[in-house]
């Protein structure tokens, strides 16, 4: 699976993601775009773009992307934070679907 990691996210999160093709956003060139031409780039060059980017399903209309998003909800934006959550990413990659919007938290039951 072709996968893109947004700019905020620390480039070391690809290494969580074994298996796939992982670019980040600054890798790709493409730092400070808007959503919208985020949207456009991303189509047709990735199967999945993971953000932390609670915003984006209000921001953009999601259905029918050639694209599924993953929102990481966690506490901060560092990989100490994001690792917990990725084998839940990784179960979502296995069934997600383009157009597909797929929030990732802690669950209540986790502990630190």
């Amino acid at each position: 699976m072709r996968i893109l990691i947004d700019e905020c996210l620390p480039r070391r999160l690809k290494g969580e993601l074994p298996g796939h093709t992982v670019s980040t956003v600054p890798e790709m060139g493409w730092s400070g775009k808007k959503n919208s031409e985020l949207v456009e780039l991303i189509a047709g060059e990735f199967d999945v773009f993971i953000t932390v980017d609670q915003n984006i399903i209000h921001q953009q209309n999601l259905a029918g992307l050639s694209f599924a998003v993953i929102v990481l909800s966690a506490s901060s934006n560092t990989l100490a934070d994001l690792t917990p959550l990725m084998p839940q990413v990784t179960a979502a990659l296995a069934t997600i679907q383009p157009g597909d919007m797929v929030t990732v938290s802690r669950s209540a039951t986790d502990t630190d």
